[in-house]
């Protein structure tokens, strides 16, 4: 039986959030009173992960937001989907998601940025997007009252499972071509 891998994932699996190979080092290398190598951390982590690709289970491990975490596997995305969908009051608002989508791709941005780019005042969607930790406050801007500045969080991250800010979609992404009123798609004149 390999302890150190049984012990890091438990650590997974009771973390709300992705743990990183950092922390998971410091509480073993506390719990057994010895440093803990990185390598020996990530060779169990490979095995967890390979352990749990076989079909008989319905959850895999999944690196996100800088690190591990149990995560559903694609396959049972319908029957998610649907207890999700039952629970839709807790999910954004499109006010909230475009508020966000702005935050995401211009951060750090002010809300008076952000009012600007959507033309309707912003204070509940940033509020609510406080709340639910999505953004944080990273700092004051220098110009005139000096307004707080709002970025992404790490729970964003993990909220639409990224690493990185830079794999969001870039504008290109959605360079379809969308109709104008009275034409039809392939009416090209």
């Amino acid at each position: 039986m390999d302890f150190l891998q049984n012990h890091i994932e438990a650590l997974v699996f009771c973390s709300p959030s992705p743990t990183k190979v950092a922390d998971l080092q410091a509480c073993l290398s506390e719990m057994f009173n010895a440093e803990v190598p990185e390598q020996d951390v990530l060779d169990a982590l490979g095995r967890i992960e390979g352990k749990y690709q076989a079909d008989e289970y319905s959850f895999q491990l999944y690196k996100s937001g800088g690190g591990y975490q149990f995560l559903t596997k694609p396959a049972y995305q319908t029957s998610i989907g649907i207890m999700l969908k039952q629970q839709s009051k807790k999910r954004l608002s499109t006010s909230a998601m475009e508020t966000l989508s702005i935050i995401a791709y211009k951060q750090p941005i002010s809300k008076t940025e952000v009012e600007n780019i959507r033309g309707v005042n912003c204070d509940y969607a940033i509020q609510k997007l406080l709340d639910k930790g999505l953004i944080e406050i990273r700092g004051k801007a220098e110009t005139i009252g000096r307004p707080m500045l709002y970025g992404t969080s790490a729970k964003f991250m993990e909220y639409f499972g990224i690493n990185d800010i830079h794999e969001l979609p870039t504008p290109k992404d959605f360079t379809q071509e969308v109709n104008t009123i009275g034409e039809s798609p392939d009416n090209n004149q």
